[in-house]
């Protein structure tokens, strides 16, 4: 009699999030996985996780409530964390930020660490880890990690990448590029200098990287790997806001100068990013592919109704941008934190001007 293979017990948190709605539907493809969904219980998560629960085990619970989370970590394989406070909100809210990223991940790693002590544990980090690159955008995974300052999100992460390495677990780190889902124009878009060049990745990709991870556990323990779309997935910041502006009707991004920060963001381009994909090979889609799928979501009448009153909307648009704010009251401090001192900025312009003449970063 052959002895049947027992399938992989996985625990996906924060499976109602961007991401880690993607990673879940890529798991769910394998029906040779027992996938447990930990996840806070709201109206959007239950509407959001409901097509699965003929597939899936959906615990609802706090991560923050060490309790409840050590009743969803018995006797698993793999654990994919993805459960966190992001920003807007990590900054406005860095108590909730810390209590769920941090002490969240602190329950997580107890949980496992007492119930299922030979998991994998698969962590979601950030490029905010590595802070203002914007006078050096190349960024690899053995660069100091100094988020900017006021970076509360960014803080968190480096805390919880940590606890992770000092604990008795096997565990992989994906420090993640910019990731572009379903996101709504709100004051952040202000923080992030103009001359910024980004990396992208879509959250189909990452999703899909998180769940083809699950196989390759010994290419990947015990290592930081950054996540990211590649090459064809790199724009300068001010081109990728033109092209979304477009995209729902605004015409251009043409804010007043002081609109947006020239200091302490974060982004770059993850020069050693093909190392996870040369394992994984979870990319798939470019940006072409990601504002193909924008213009898709936007109806018709949107676009329209976005043109006729697009005026007003960038003027309200303005006055939610920080530094503009900042800069209007003569707020000494806040302008210190948004601007550069010098109105002459050298930074990183001789890479600013290779990304401008190379087409493959403008499509």
């Amino acid at each position: 009699m052959e002895n049947k293979i027992s399938p992989k017990r996985i625990l996906l948190t924060g499976a109602s999030g961007t991401v880690g709605f993607e990673t879940l539907q890529h798991l769910a493809e394998h029906t040779d996985y027992e996938i447990t969904v930990f996840d806070i219980k709201t109206k959007k998560s239950v509407k959001k996780l409901a097509p699965f629960r003929s597939r899936v085990e959906i615990i609802y619970g706090d991560i923050t409530n060490r309790e409840e989370v050590l009743k969803a970590a018995r006797n698993k394989d793999v654990a994919i964390h993805l459960a966190a406070v992001i920003p807007p909100l990590a900054d406005t809210d860095p108590e909730m930020a810390y209590n769920v990223n941090v002490k969240g991940t602190q329950n997580l790693i107890y949980a496992l660490e007492k119930s299922s002590p030979h998991c994998y544990l698969i962590f979601s980090s950030s490029i905010s880890v590595y802070g203002d690159r914007i006078n050096n955008p190349e960024i690899i995974v053995s660069d100091v990690l100094q988020p900017s300052a006021g970076d509360q999100y960014g803080q968190t992460k480096v805390l919880c990448e940590s606890l992770i390495v000092q604990s008795k677990l096997s565990w992989s780190i994906f420090r993640l590029a910019a990731i572009m889902g379903n996101h709504k124009i709100s004051k952040l878009m202000f923080h992030m200098p103009l001359q910024t060049p980004i990396e992208i990745c879509t959250p189909k990709d990452t999703g899909r990287a998180f769940a083809k991870a699950v196989e390759h556990q010994k290419k990947l323990e015990k290592q930081i790997f950054n996540l990211g779309g590649g090459e064809h997935c790199v724009i300068l910041y001010k081109s990728f806001l033109d092209k979304m502006f477009a995209a729902f009707g605004l015409g251009e991004a043409d804010f007043p100068q002081k609109a947006f920060a020239e200091k302490n963001f974060h982004c770059g381009i993850l020069k050693d990013g093909d190392d996870l994909d040369n394992i994984l090979g979870f990319r798939e889609q470019n940006l072409n592919d990601y504002f193909q799928m924008v213009r898709q979501r936007i109806h018709p009448l949107q676009k329209i109704t976005t043109f006729l009153f697009r005026s007003s909307i960038k003027k309200w648009l303005l006055w939610q941008s920080d530094p503009y704010k900042a800069y209007k009251k003569g707020n000494l401090k806040e302008m210190d934190h948004f601007f550069n001192q010098s109105e002459e900025k050298e930074t990183g312009k001789g890479f600013i001007l290779k990304i401008l003449n190379n087409s493959s970063y403008e499509n």
